[in-house]
């Protein structure tokens, strides 16, 4: 079985795209977004997915994504900020390198703007970042390995630090 060589979870606006990509870059590695994954899959935009079959449906379509990309993506793996709500896949998690990037909900509500593209952010961005930040950050920690600060370092010092890290955890079990 092929296995990510780490996976990214945190809150939308942690970086896990842009950190990722920099990161698959660094480690001469795939990227890939389970987000895209599943816009792919049901040839639709998450937005769209969300605002027209509901987000019970499109957490049925993330998880598959997910059980899928674990499975067999060798390179780097970003999640989509919620997967982690799932028993499921937080079970699938388990035993993977994961990291958390960690952001303020005020630096993400920044990042992700007017957040059109995220309707379950749409009234409020800061608000509701708060929100899912009391959520899913103790899952977050939970699942991770490791916590990079995304909102004091720049993407390419986030991607830089996880390779340390991940060189140094090689080291450790050598």
């Amino acid at each position: 079985m092929t296995r990510p060589v780490v996976v990214l979870v945190g809150l939308p606006g942690s970086g896990k795209s842009t950190v990722g990509r920099l990161l698959a870059d660094r480690l001469g590695v795939g990227f890939r977004d389970t987000d895209a994954d599943v816009e792919r899959e049901a040839g639709l935009a998450v937005r769209d997915i969300l605002l027209d079959r509901g987000e019970a449906a499109f957490r049925v379509l993330e998880r598959e994504a997910v059980g899928r990309a674990l499975a067999g993506h060798p390179g780097v793996l970003a999640v989509g900020g919620g997967a982690v709500l799932d028993d499921t896949t937080q079970r699938l998690l388990a035993g993977h390198r994961v990291v958390h990037l960690v952001v303020d909900p005020a630096t993400a509500a920044g990042r992700v703007g007017t957040a059109r593209s995220r309707p379950l952010l749409a009234d409020d961005p800061a608000g509701e970042l708060r929100v899912l930040a009391s959520v899913r950050t103790p899952i977050y920690d939970r699942l991770a390995r490791d916590r990079v600060r995304t909102d004091d370092d720049t993407p390419d010092g986030a991607a830089a630090e996880i390779v340390a890290w991940l060189a140094a955890s090689r080291a450790a079990t050598v």
